[in-house]
């Protein structure tokens, strides 16, 4: 993988929502909102409703979501997640 490149999965019961290359991901934490950038430590969270936001050579994309979990390992961020 390219240097400061996440490779970002949303994934949703039903069908993959988002695969791609990404710079960076905001994601809307149990706790509180928080971004993922190249190197993160490794992570695995609940999510609670809100936008997780990215940004790729392509642009910024958005999705809502109402719920769900995130796991951050090896440059690769998973989400499942529940769509509103």
């Amino acid at each position: 993988m390219e240097n400061g490149v996440l490779m970002l999965h949303i994934l949703s019961p039903e069908k993959t929502l988002f695969r791609g290359k990404v710079s960076q991901v905001r994601l809307p934490g149990t706790k509180a909102p928080f971004t993922v950038l190249y190197n993160h430590a490794p992570l695995i969270t609940s999510l609670e409703a809100g936008a997780v936001r990215w940004s790729s050579a392509e642009g910024n994309g958005e999705l809502t979501v109402s719920g769900g979990f995130a796991e951050v390992k090896d440059n690769n961020v998973t989400l499942c997640v529940e769509t509103l």
